[in-house]
């Protein structure tokens, strides 16, 4: 059954309308997100231009970056999309043939999850790029960068059996 509105005290309502506040926040975010398409761009066209010039092993490093850039774009739009979802209004998007499947069932917990999932993801492309480049680098900087990630990982494990445990249904007694 649905309650019918209720009109809100002044404070109360004042407080409920500030989370209006992080609308800007999200804009900002859009306006990063288009730099960040700006500079995938760039190093397409210079990827595209010195193709013919540049050994495998360089190819595949921008390559990497590209794809990192791709996974932060992605995080970008699970921040913008599911925070303001979550946090400041509805973006009415039932029925809409584009419309994400996670953000049916979106709320803070389950965006924490799928943040701290895709900075492993991150983390893992700038791993790799690392590995491929190892001859250049001390072994003192591999294992920082290793420990770095694996330190991301079991973060994304906790919060993500912290969010299991705090909303798993209880089995009846």
């Amino acid at each position: 059954m649905i309650t019918p509105y209720k009109p809100i005290r002044p404070l109360p309502n004042f407080i409920f309308m500030s989370r209006w506040l992080q609308a800007p926040l999200y804009v900002g975010l859009i306006v990063a997100q288009a730099v960040y398409v700006y500079r995938f761009m760039i190093e397409l066209w210079h990827l595209v231009a010195a193709a013919d010039t540049i050994a495998e092993a360089q190819i595949m490093l921008i390559v990497l970056g590209l794809i990192d850039v791709v996974m932060i774009a992605n995080l970008l739009i699970m921040v913008i999309v599911g925070g303001y979802e979550t946090f400041v209004s509805r973006l009415a998007l039932e029925g809409h043939p584009d419309q994400p499947e996670w953000l049916s069932h979106v709320n803070a917990g389950v965006l924490k999850v799928k943040l701290a999932t895709a900075i492993v993801g991150i983390s893992s492309i700038h791993l790799l790029k690392t590995f491929i480049n190892a001859a250049a680098l001390d072994d003192k900087t591999l294992m920082w960068q290793t420990l770095i990630h694996l330190t991301f990982v079991l973060s994304a494990l906790a919060i993500a059996m912290t969010e299991r445990l705090t909303h798993s249904p209880h089995p009846a007694h």
